[in-house]
């Protein structure tokens, strides 16, 4: 197995078109490229070295399990349990509260003493760089991914989309269309997080999108059909680098052709 170093990672994202000043979403899974020198610290330094202090560097933070046990993020747990979830659960904090099933390398980039990390208990993003308070501020309750969330916060500063060693089912920004597009069967949902509520734990239910990502493979099959986008190779991972507003337009489109 070939050892990557943090050369290798920034020679490749470079040789990609990533660049100083660029405000970029990334998505990464470590295991995929196999034996990285340094982990997960080697590749956050190397995201940041190559954006430098003008740009900024996003990652999702998403603690999913801060969730209602209906919605079956429990799953270990019985029903007669469910109770008990609601009640103890600790609730979200954003300097505390790890990642679910995000990667190593967002679990270790939400924690840098320079990273902002957004304020939602159940869907949060972490930033580091020039716009990583704006792009985390005021993330509210019930807009997870729509107006005025990091997602589109990042579409107004015309941002890019990194992915690393996953597919478009890991891709968040795809949400954003889901927001936007108009489509027969989008309906809103009642969810439920554990949050500090003037220093108090509760329960808290809040009303938002309901969040699909069952056909975002397939949607993100066509993009790349029809789009031009960066492909490269750090280890055994495929990249992907594209630029998120294009991806949001086509995938409004895509999904209102598509979807019933």
């Amino acid at each position: 197995m070939r050892m990557v170093t943090k050369k290798d990672i920034i020679n490749e994202l470079t040789k990609m078109g990533l660049k100083e000043g660029d405000n970029v979403l990334c998505h990464i899974s470590l295991s995929s490229m196999g034996y990285v020198l340094g982990g997960a610290q080697t590749v956050c330094e190397a995201l940041l070295e190559i954006v430098k202090d003008s740009g900024t560097v996003m990652m999702p933070t998403q603690s999913w399990r801060n969730l209602d046990p209906e919605e079956g993020v429990h799953w270990e747990a019985s029903k007669e349990e469910w109770d008990i979830i609601r009640a103890e659960f600790p609730a979200y904090d954003k300097f505390k509260t790890p990642t679910s099933t995000m990667g190593v390398c967002a679990e270790l980039f939400r924690t840098f003493p320079n990273a902002y990390r957004s304020d939602h208990p159940a869907r949060s993003f972490a930033a580091i760089g020039k716009y990583a308070k704006y792009l985390t501020d005021n993330h509210d309750l019930s807009n997870i991914f729509g107006e005025g969330s990091p997602l589109s916060k990042l579409y107004d500063l015309n941002g890019k989309v990194l992915l690393i060693g996953v597919l478009h089912d890991k891709n968040t920004s795809i949400h954003l269309a889901d927001v936007r597009a108009n489509y027969e069967s989008k309906h809103n949902v009642i969810c439920h997080s554990a949050i500090l509520e003037n220093g108090k734990r509760v329960w808290k239910a809040y009303e938002t999108l309901y969040v699909d990502g069952e056909d975002f493979i397939s949607l993100g099959e066509s993009f790349e059909k029809n789009n031009t986008i960066s492909y490269g190779k750090i280890g055994d991972a495929s990249i992907r680098l594209m630029n998120q507003r294009e991806l949001v337009d086509y995938a409004v489109s895509w999904i209102e052709k598509n979807r019933k």
